[in-house]
């Protein structure tokens, strides 16, 4: 059979002050008909140029082919000029992006942005032009298609933006759809809903996919065959089931091995390729990956290995054959499980026990409420119930755990208990301190012992200030330190984090994104507080620099009695850090419970479908086949009685009515649900 994209020998280079940048070297794929390729590899690989490559988008950003060609249907896309290029994308291939927000217009509605798609590649009034989009929105899972057709990109949802993006992507019928990093930025129910949605309409449609991403879950659930890159290369290739069952290239079985499984023991180290992915312009010499890899040898840093076919497959490296015999990654984790009593005790011997410890933090009837503004002075006010009556408390010294989807109030919960922002009512105690009412002046004590690290470490970074500095402002504010010791604590705080002291006196921008993040919990750590809010702060990150950064959070709270509130959609990461975890829903919180009971056996439906959702890093075995359906609803209009029954396949009449209250199930277990299933 022919190949629908076939790639040969690609480099892609990119205009900068010093010159021309190799971004892509001597890359070579296809794709078949109907089939669906992966590429994987951390941010900085390569994947996201090569797929801008083939829509020729890359020349718009100071981006070039600089070798090689691009076939589709053996026309080759490299020597196209742009006015059949225009002709070419969305109707024979169409991309849909990471951030739909920002690949969509805010100032066109939704209507007009697909039909202007379907009008520039078909000739079809602008009615049935309109017809066939309110179909697609439809077709897509998106209730109501014919208002949300009118309405503006920042009126819709995440899940639902996305949704549209698709529509729009398949509006023309593409021959392929490249996929960049789809569902990175969304809950782990509404991602499920996503690959279920493109594997129905690739069968339907009879479509080629090429789908971007760096969780290998995903590339287990949804891909026929899967190409890793590293530093703009392709290191190994070959069918989903041959790669996970025994890779052959060492950043292949490191990215695998990244990977927390469910069944790890909680708390222990996870593995992680040291260091970070290399800048393009200071390659090493030889292997590229030979500075991270534990088999290298000289012949690794005096050459650099082909892509050669091995058994089937394809990969780059001179001990392959080494690699592949390795046992298999996940062999280890039954042996994990028996010593997991005594990691249980190591931890109690540290200080920690779950049934006696000191509470540091609680919440009592915390409720924070947003107004909504009135459209008329005589209309009733409404507010957006973001925290609903909650009560929990942490301990010292523990990881609670915080998950649910995007709007059910988790951020907003911890921002109230720092006191960041105001609650509407209930108190906040703090070392058996209430620190509800409290004005600045008499919270600025309190606020060494508790600190942040946010999402987004560039953002809260002053891009204008060095490392040192932001580092050391927290020690300038609170205490009297001197400039020779506070230049003494940043060096210091930097060596704890594994970062080089004397990087001291470099910008935010000269770092790797997990290195900023080592930055920001650096920065956390400065006054030794004794409790920090981890706010998504791995959520963004690659999976091997999310291995390390969990590691370090581990580690730091080991050796300075740390107790942390772990806010985060991975739930593989949230359950292997956390000693227990709280499930929210909607403004409230409906299970709470150890996370290792919480795992094996969930009391709350809503539960039990948040961990089916998971995607699985093993082909075959998928997550939910019938992932949960639906949306979270309006905070600001939530439903009567059980506020999850509206997508309960377990709800009955009383909980469409009566609102379940938070009640104990047993030793540290609490569950909001009528019917639970312990």
């Amino acid at each position: 059979m022919e190949a629908l994209l076939n790639i040969q020998e690609l480099s892609v280079g990119f205009r900068t002050n010093k010159g021309l940048l190799e971004a892509i070297t001597n890359i070579s794929f296809s794709i078949q008909p109907g089939e669906t390729v992966c590429l994987v590899g951390e941010s900085g690989s390569g994947k996201t140029v090569t797929s801008k490559a083939i829509m020729r988008l890359i020349d718009y950003e100071k981006g070039s082919i600089t070798r090689g060609s691009i076939l589709l249907q053996g026309r080759d896309i490299a020597a196209l000029p742009e006015a059949e290029l225009r002709q070419l994308r969305g109707k024979r291939v169409a991309m849909v992006f990471q951030e739909p927000m920002a690949a969509f217009d805010p100032v066109f509605t939704i209507g007009q942005q697909i039909v202007e798609t379907i009008i520039q590649h078909e000739r079809v009034s602008r009615r049935v032009a309109w017809d066939r989009g309110i179909e697609l929105l439809s077709r897509v899972g998106i209730p109501e298609a014919a208002i949300r057709m009118k309405q503006y990109p920042g009126e819709l949802s995440g899940g639902m933006l996305q949704r549209a993006m698709i529509a729009m992507a398949l509006s023309c019928s593409p021959d392929l759809l490249i996929a960049d990093e789809p569902t990175t930025a969304l809950d782990v129910t509404i991602q499920a809903q996503i690959l279920q949605l493109l594997k129905e309409l690739q069968q339907e449609l009879g479509m080629s996919i090429l789908l971007i991403t760096h969780d290998l879950g995903i590339a287990a659930e949804m891909a026929d065959r899967i190409i890793v890159m590293y530093a703009g290369r392709i290191v190994e290739q070959g069918t989903a089931e041959e790669l996970f069952a025994k890779p052959r290239h060492p950043y292949t079985r490191g990215l695998l091995q990244s990977i927390p499984p469910l069944d790890s023991v909680r708390g222990e180290r996870l593995y992680a390729i040291q260091g970070s992915i290399p800048s393009l312009a200071a390659l090493p010499e030889g292997c590229l990956f030979h500075p991270r890899c534990e088999y290298a040898t000289e012949r690794c840093r005096a050459e650099a290995p082909p892509l050669v076919e091995q058994s089937g497959s394809m990969a780059a490296c001179w001990h392959a054959e080494q690699v592949a015999a390795e046992p298999a990654i996940r062999s280890k984790s039954a042996a994990l499980r028996v010593e997991a009593s005594a990691v249980h005790e190591e931890q109690s011997e540290a200080g920690f026990s779950r049934t006696d410890s000191e509470i540091l933090f609680s919440a009592e009837h915390l409720r924070k409420y947003y107004p909504v503004k009135r459209r008329s002075f005589a209309a009733p006010r409404t507010f957006i119930r973001a925290v609903d009556d909650v009560s929990f408390s942490i301990r010292r010294k523990e990881t609670f755990g915080l998950v649910g989807e995007s709007g059910s109030g988790k951020s907003t919960l911890g921002r109230v208990l720092l006191q960041m922002e105001q609650a509407t009512s209930g108190k906040v105690l703090f070392q058996g301190k209430e620190l509800t009412g409290l004005n600045g002046a008499q919270l600025r004590p309190l606020r060494k012992d508790m600190q942040v690290i946010f999402q987004d470490p560039y953002g809260s970074l002053n891009p204008r200030w060095t490392i040192g500095d932001s580092i050391a402002e927290p020690l300038k504010v609170h205490g009297s330190w001197t400039a020779g010791k506070r230049r003494h604590r940043v060096e210091e705080l930097l060596g704890l984090v594994g970062l080089d002291p004397a990087s001291a006196s470099k910008y935010p921008h000269e770092f790797s994104g997990g290195q900023r993040q080592r930055i920001g919990i650096a920065r956390a750590i400065a006054l030794n507080p004794s409790f920090i809010l981890a706010d998504e702060a791995v959520s963004a990150l690659d999976v091997s620099v999310q291995a390390q950064i969990v590691n370090l959070l581990q580690e730091l709270q080991r050796k300075l009695g740390l107790t942390y509130l772990f806010i985060a959609h991975g739930l593989q990461i949230v359950r292997h850090i956390s000693d227990r975890i709280g499930v929210m829903y909607l403004g409230k919180l409906v299970e709470i419970a150890p996370s290792d009971e919480l795992f094996r056996q969930p009391a709350h439906p809503y539960t039990k479908l948040l961990i089916e959702s998971i995607p699985q890093p093993v082909p075959g075995q998928h997550g939910s086949t019938a992932p949960i359906q639906g949306e979270i609803p309006s905070p600001a209009n939530p439903p009567s009685g059980c506020r999850f029954h509206p997508r309960c396949s377990f709800a009955t009449e009383r909980c469409r009515k009566e609102q379940p209250e938070l009640r104990p199930l047993g030793e540290d277990r609490y569950a909001a649900c009528h019917y639970t299933l312990l």
